[in-house]
């Protein structure tokens, strides 16, 4: 087979001359990275209106502080893991990410971390636990968590209370009608509810060494409690009166004994 060399020649002439200007038009046309300045922040914060632990003026303070605020700077000059791991640091910050564009915009995306009770214990101590049973410090945050006070250190918080809580706090009508949750000396517990001037005795919570176990039997304790307590609302003080008693004790599975108020 006889190879046509001039032919050959003038193929790879054309791919050189393909690969220089597709070469040339990339690298005329790419912008100067080390003048480009970042001219736009995106901060946004997941649940901000329904957490409100966080908002982007926090967190513009937070990163001017640390000079890590990307506006105006070289784009070169900018780190974005910098940028995530201060953010990371604080107490109320579940996730941080942070991208920078070639159009010198930088987008910050933050999670919170979720509270699901606020602990104002009898020896002054005012601070949240949060959806993973850890506690978080206290702030102006303000909303219609529930709050337990009481007898309580930290270990009974997250390990009990917490669950209490979660439980509470998944239905939609202890949700909006327990307000407090009360630890006496021998950590039995009480309830305040928004709508009657009463207050709920459930006796103490059920304590296993094993968490899994313990967040279920706190949640199977507390539903068949409180379904108890539902049933005597609707057809018990809903004809007796609402604030007829002062104190409605569902301790025992057979009976509810009921504490009359004093006229």
């Amino acid at each position: 087979m006889r190879i046509n060399w001039k032919k050959t020649i003038i193929i790879l002439l054309d791919l050189m001359l393909g690969v220089y200007l597709t070469f040339a038009i990339t690298k005329f046309n790419k912008p100067d990275e080390s003048k480009k300045v970042c001219t736009k922040v995106n901060i946004n914060i997941q649940d901000e209106m329904t957490n409100g632990f966080l908002n982007a003026k926090e967190i513009k303070k937070r990163l001017e502080a640390k000079q890590l605020y990307p506006l105006k700077k070289k784009m070169t000059d900018i780190s974005a893991r910098k940028i995530e791991e201060t953010l990371k640091t604080s107490p109320f910050v579940k996730t941080a990410e942070c991208y920078k564009t070639q159009n010198g915009l930088v987008d910050i995306h933050l999670t919170q971390r979720m509270p699901i009770v606020r602990i104002k214990s009898a020896n002054n101590e005012d601070y949240y636990i949060d959806d993973h049973y850890q506690v978080m410090p206290n702030t102006k945050y303000t909303s219609d968590l529930i709050v337990a006070t009481g007898q309580i250190n930290k270990w009974f918080a997250q390990n009990y209370i917490s669950l209490l809580s979660k439980s509470l706090m998944v239905n939609e009508l202890w949700r909006n009608q327990i307000e407090q949750i009360n630890v006496l000396p021998d950590r039995s517990i009480e309830l305040v509810p928004r709508v009657g001037n009463h207050i709920v005795y459930i006796g103490r919570l059920p304590e296993c060494s094993s968490k899994r176990k313990r967040e279920e039997d706190i949640n199977n304790f507390v539903n068949k409690k409180m379904d108890r307590l539902e049933k005597f609302y609707k057809y018990g003080l809903s004809q007796a009166g609402w604030n007829k008693y002062s104190y409605i004790n569902i301790e025992f599975d057979n009976q509810i004994i009921c504490k009359k108020r004093q006229q």
